[in-house]
């Protein structure tokens, strides 16, 4: 969710203002133009020369071969999810490059070696069609779920196809819904009609891309008859309708995104909507007869104030009849926050993050009062994840458990009988014999304490003389936790390399304040926090800035590019990805007016202020000596437009920087559209970082 010049032009001063140049002088705004045949002749020379700079080297090459086989590993956790009595999965590997969409039933699934049948070959279909069709997912019709609505990018980007597909048959329905290619989608009302939302011609889109008209469509009849629900309005960031299918509580409900973090839901009945009075702010939803609110800001009700961070809960017929007494689930405190929760039949397992860790309380509601307990069978340290099963019929949940160096398991449970029973491990990928996780605190540029992860070898040398990469990424919300990620291990911890994962404010560590620190005018707070973890490692002398790196993706490919344009004096290497970098001009490129709410509005020149402080666009300065940089950006990306990666890399090599870029073709948001174009790209930017930052000592793994 999310999302970053000169002739040389920041030095022109017109009106006192040395930006100002920029607003109507943008030497590289050609690059903008996403398929145009100069632009992307420009990137086909970029491609050649990174391609011949850092991919034909053996240790590349041994590398992407390496990192491939992780991808494609037939032991990888097949993740499922319950659609009546099948659990399906959707998988890629060396014979299914584009991936199946397959089923199995619990029995099998439980045995290492499960029988699977394919439901949908996307390569087959892909080959069929003439398309490069990658998988968006399906929404299923329960009770039956016999009809799905499937969903396909065509090449990675968000925007997607519908179409109705049938799972007894196993075919696509003939006559059946069609969707075409746009940002938006459909959810089912019962089998002859949809809720639909997506571009239906001029004024029917919002500013940042997504459908602000809600619609029913009925079986039969062409999209253009469709009959309006709800119009939102053209500033909102999306709008939608949907049916809880909840045996004995159907609603229907209608979802107006008035920003990023602000918003409206509507209880639709028949031509009525009634609006469910919480805070904008408040993320609501409503699980079976509970009005479950999850806070951003304190909230006065009659009296009784409930804390930002917390989680409410009431009844919800009742509160629609303008009761307002709720019992609180979660409350938070300076350093417990809520990571999120999941619903079985009977109970709400509640994901609670202390101090960066987690701690899952299984709370239900009995004898008139509302109970907590600690899930049974949880490690004492890892990224634990448990979610219900179906939600419908039992308190089955599936319980993931994970850390940096603990191969991920995936265990099974039904609330309140014991603890979980292990149904599949990965196996170790790569080498983690000596490896250690610790956790410290860094001290940010206000006195904030800054927790970071590291990993490394527990008898490394603190001479400053390890190649480091730390990671990160700073906003929206999103807490970085540990992971295994087999990827890192065998490019980089069985190097010999130090990992690092820093928690700065931005994201949601420690609760929607940790966020809203960062947010607008407060956004040098997270790049202040970044700093205070990196001077810490050189500090602690774990490393030196010649041999430390960083990287990060979308809003952490602007983190990147801010530190590059900050600090370039502490980082020896920066990998930027599918990043933001021109701040003047990102609302108005795809999906990028829908961030407003987390960086501010350009247009205004009240906030164009601290806006410009933060678009490393704007603040690269000729005969600054920059670290070595790597961008990356992905052709179909329709999220975060390729013209930010492009300018950058334009503007820095007229400054006679370092730099080098390389852009995939497919891949939308994620950089890659298949495992092989992800190992590629994976094994570009740690090749780039080890030569960097190492000498490019380490062995050929």
């Amino acid at each position: 969710m999310r999302k970053v010049p000169l002739v040389i032009l920041g030095l022109v001063v017109v009106s006192g203002n040395p930006l100002r140049a920029q607003d109507t002088t943008d030497t590289w705004r050609w690059l903008e133009d996403v398929t145009g045949q100069r632009s992307m002749a420009w990137v086909t020379e970029q491609n050649a020369r990174t391609v011949g700079r850092l991919a034909q080297s053996p240790r590349f090459k041994s590398l992407e071969s390496r990192l491939l086989s992780i991808y494609d590993s037939r032991d990888r956790i097949p993740g499922v999810e319950k659609l009546g009595a099948w659990y399906y999965n959707f998988w890629r590997d060396t014979e299914h490059e584009r991936g199946i969409w397959r089923r199995t039933t619990l029995a099998e699934y439980r045995k290492a070696q499960p029988a699977w049948e394919t439901v949908l070959d996307l390569d087959a279909l892909g080959k069929a069609d003439g398309e490069n069709w990658v998988w968006h997912g399906a929404n299923c019709l329960q009770p039956e779920y016999r009809r799905c609505l499937v969903a396909l990018s065509r090449g990675g980007a968000d925007a997607d196809v519908t179409r109705e597909f049938d799972l007894v048959t196993k075919q696509f329905v003939a006559g059946g819904f069609t969707l075409p290619e746009a940002k938006g989608g459909a959810s089912w009302i019962d089998l002859d009609n949809l809720y639909v939302g997506t571009d239906f011609g001029s004024g029917s889109m919002t500013t940042s891309g997504y459908p602000r008209i809600a619609k029913i469509w009925r079986r039969g009849t062409p999209l253009e008859s469709a009959t309006i629900v709800y119009e939102g309005m053209e500033s909102d960031v999306s709008a939608g309708a949907y049916r809880d299918h909840t045996p004995g509580f159907v609603r229907d409900f209608v979802h107006r995104g008035i920003t990023f973090y602000s918003s409206e839901l509507y209880l639709r009945n028949g031509a009525q909507l009634r609006k469910i009075e919480v805070p904008a702010d408040a993320n609501a939803s409503v699980n079976r007869e509970w009005l479950l609110v999850e806070l951003r800001s304190d909230w006065d009700v009659a009296g009784v104030v409930y804390p930002a961070g917390a989680l409410i809960a009431t009844r919800f017929d009742a509160f629609m009849a303008g009761g307002r007494k709720f019992d609180v689930l979660f409350r938070p405190t300076e350093r417990v926050s809520l990571a999120g929760f999941s619903a079985t039949r009977n109970y709400l397992l509640v994901n609670e993050l202390d101090n960066v860790r987690n701690r899952i309380y299984r709370v239900s509601y009995q004898d008139g009062a509302w109970h907590r307990v600690l899930l049974e069978g949880l490690p004492e340290f890892g990224t634990v994840g448990a979610s219900a099963i179906d939600a419908d019929e039992s308190d089955d949940y599936f319980l993931t458990v994970t850390d940096f160096v603990t191969p991920s398991t995936l265990s099974i449970g039904t609330v309140g009988k014991g603890p979980p029973v292990r149904l599949k491990s990965l196996p170790e990928l790569f080498d983690r014999a000596g490896l250690v996780i610790t956790q410290h605190d860094a001290r940010s540029a206000d006195g904030t304490r800054v927790p970071y992860f590291q990993v490394s070898r527990a008898d490394v040398k603190l001479d400053g003389a390890n190649p480091s990469l730390l990671y990160g990424y700073g906003g929206f919300e999103i807490s970085m936790l540990p992971g295994y990620n087999a990827g890192v291990g065998a490019a980089w911890l069985e190097q010999g390399g130090v990992y690092v994962v820093a928690n700065i404010r931005g994201g949601g560590e420690f609760g929607p304040q940790w966020h809203q620190a960062a947010l607008k005018s407060g956004r040098h707070k997270a790049y202040e926090d970044f700093i205070a973890v990196a001077e810490a490692l050189v500090s602690r002398r774990v490393t030196s800035p010649s041999q430390l790196g960083t990287m990060g993706g979308s809003n952490g490919g602007l983190l990147m590019g801010n530190m590059l344009t900050m600090r370039p004096d502490l980082f020896g290497a920066v990998v930027s990805q599918v990043p933001l970098l021109d701040m003047r001009r990102y609302h108005k490129l795809l999906a990028g007016a829908s961030w407003m709410g987390e960086y501010g509005d350009p247009d205004k020149p009240e906030e164009w202020e601290f806006i410009k402080t933060f678009s490393p666009y704007h603040n690269l300065k000729p005969g600054v000596k920059y670290p070595a940089t790597l961008i990356t950006t992905s052709t179909r990306d329709d999220r975060v437009h390729p013209g930010h990666a492009r300018k950058m890399v334009a503007l820095m090599q007229s400054m006679g920087t370092d730099v080098r870029y390389y852009e995939n073709t497919e891949g939308g948001h994620g950089g890659a559209a298949n495992n092989k174009q992800a190992a590629f790209m994976s094994a570009l930017a740690y090749t780039f970082l080890w030569e960097q930052l190492s000498g490019a000592k380490a062995a050929v793994p």
